[in-house]
């Protein structure tokens, strides 16, 4: 599959693709993720949360793994992590956003590109 459909990610895909980046988290777990990865830039509603997992799921960037009845509430939580497709999605836009970074940097010292 072709990585390029998928780039660039909207700031939010992005976050919630490195919060899924080591282990499977359920919704709540990816708000407070996506919370302390961007030091609280990026607070997700869950509206807006739900409404990306569902594309994501759909696309085959993330997929469920199971869900845990928690015991104070009774609410089962559903869980994702990422595809192999994911983490080539995410691998992708974070080398696409390091090239970035690395023009700008290279303009700001002056150097001739």
């Amino acid at each position: 599959m072709n990585t390029e459909e998928h780039l660039p990610l909207s700031e939010t895909s992005f976050f919630i693709l490195l919060s899924l980046a080591h282990s499977p988290r359920h919704g709540y777990a990816i708000i407070k993720e996506v919370s302390a990865l961007s030091d609280e830039r990026v607070l997700l509603a869950t509206g807006t949360l739900y409404t990306a997992l569902r594309r994501m799921l759909k696309t085959g960037l993330i997929e469920r793994v199971g869900m845990n009845n928690l015991k104070e509430d009774n609410r089962e939580r559903k869980y994702y992590h990422l595809t192999r497709l994911g983490r080539k999605i995410l691998d992708a836009e974070t080398e696409r956003l390091r090239q970035l970074l690395d023009l700008a940097s290279k303009l700001e010292l002056g150097e001739t590109l």
